[in-house]
């Protein structure tokens, strides 16, 4: 692997975990360094961090929020 393309992976600790937990990724970057872009969405999609997937992580956060005050609603009336 060229040394420019790892140090802009070990710039990007979850990118540097990522290629570690799926070493197929070395042999890949090794002949297409340029498919680093394909490699940074990949782990994007790994770590949650797309727009849909923080979309509906912060809805399942908004439905429990909402649960936990209609508990709260129930034990006052009680």
């Amino acid at each position: 692997m060229r040394k420019d393309v790892l140090d802009k992976i070990k710039l990007d600790p979850q990118l540097h975990h990522y290629l570690r937990l799926n070493p197929i990724w070395y042999r890949r970057l090794g002949r297409q360094p340029e498919s680093l872009h394909d490699m940074r969405k990949q782990a994007k999609v790994f770590y949650g961090k797309t727009f849909p997937q923080r979309v509906d992580q912060i809805n399942k956060n908004m439905q429990m929020a909402m649960m936990m005050i209609d508990m709260m609603k129930q034990v006052q009336d009680q």
